[in-house]
């Protein structure tokens, strides 16, 4: 469904937008060393759109802040988001520009190396979240990613929380983040690398959560992969979720998929707790297709999981 002026999106994302390139290959490459993919794709990635994309198959309605070159890779953003039901008032198509592009390497087993190349999403600036101003003055979440300008986010976040928006904020690629937006951020969602990146030197997991809260930041969820995540809470003991047994295809898009499927449970007004249970169950789903995209599951098929998970706990105790 798409958001209109009459039916305000629930979540806004400042998005990136890349086409991922992917080559799957048996192992890491040395320095200089040339191996022959098994299979290679093209794809929609961007942690932005991605996080988008798991939100509206969530179920809420979702617009973006966005900016893309007028070429193939731009167009193929445009014809997934209308596939979608996403919203793209704010996505600026800029003549003469690169759309972004992700060159991913999967190895056997799901992992994977990624290089991202921004394009024409690097040209986000604060003034395309001004010009925004009325979606994000009207929903409930408003979410980012490092991939997106600081100073694009910082407004954004700034006119979410003068309208009372929650902020949640996927701080990847990790890299060094100014207290001011730590400060407007209600929900972070690192993984453990991003974790302790943004930290610094602190000895856990535990360290590196307070420390960043001490910084000012809000919530801090912490993706775990396979053993699921922990949250943090200011003044409270750290809540850990356990993860799903599932079969992994690949973990591309899965942390997006955990932060779109967040911010989605968050907007329907779910208790902190419950969503990031909801956003655990719906990462592990992800795993199971190729590609940011394909994986991502339906709300339905989060319920099913989650209700499962609960039978089970039932019967044994």
């Amino acid at each position: 469904m798409h958001a209109t002026a009459l039916n305000p999106p629930d979540v806004v994302c400042v998005a990136s937008w890349n086409a991922d390139l992917v080559a799957h290959v048996p192992r890491l490459l040395a320095r200089g060393e040339t191996l022959c993919a098994t299979g290679f794709d093209i794809g929609p990635g961007g942690k932005g759109s991605n996080a988008a994309v798991a939100c509206a198959r969530q179920g809420a309605r979702v617009a973006l802040i966005a900016r893309i070159g007028d070429d193939e890779f731009g167009r193929m953003g445009q014809a997934l988001w209308a596939r979608e039901g996403i919203a793209t008032q704010h996505v600026a198509c800029v003549p003469g520009e690169r759309t972004g592009v992700a060159q991913i390497l999967v190895y056997e087993g799901g992992d994977n190396s990624i290089a991202v190349f921004p394009g024409a999403t690097d040209g986000l600036r604060a003034t395309h979240a001004t010009a925004a101003a009325s979606a994000l003055g009207g929903c409930k979440v408003v979410m980012a990613s490092c991939e997106v300008p600081v100073d694009c986010t910082l407004e954004a976040f700034r006119i979410a929380r003068a309208s009372g928006a929650l902020t949640v904020f996927n701080p990847a690629p990790a890299r060094a983040l100014p207290d001011a937006l730590l400060a407007l951020a209600d929900v972070l969602t690192p993984n453990e690398t991003e974790l302790h990146a943004l930290a610094g030197n602190a000895a856990n997991h535990d360290a590196a959560a307070r420390a960043l809260q001490a910084r000012g930041a809000g919530a801090i969820v912490v993706t775990l992969g396979a053993a699921g995540c922990v949250l943090y809470r200011p003044g409270q003991a750290p809540l850990h979720i356990a993860g799903h047994a599932v079969t992994v295809a690949d973990t591309i898009g899965a942390g997006d998929t955990f932060t779109g499927a967040l911010a989605a449970a968050l907007a329907r007004g779910d208790a902190l707790a419950d969503a990031v249970r909801h956003a655990n169950a719906a990462g592990a789903l992800s795993v199971r297709g190729h590609g940011a995209i394909a994986g991502m599951p339906q709300r339905a098929e989060v319920l099913a999981l989650l209700e499962q998970e609960l039978g089970i706990l039932k019967k044994s105790v």
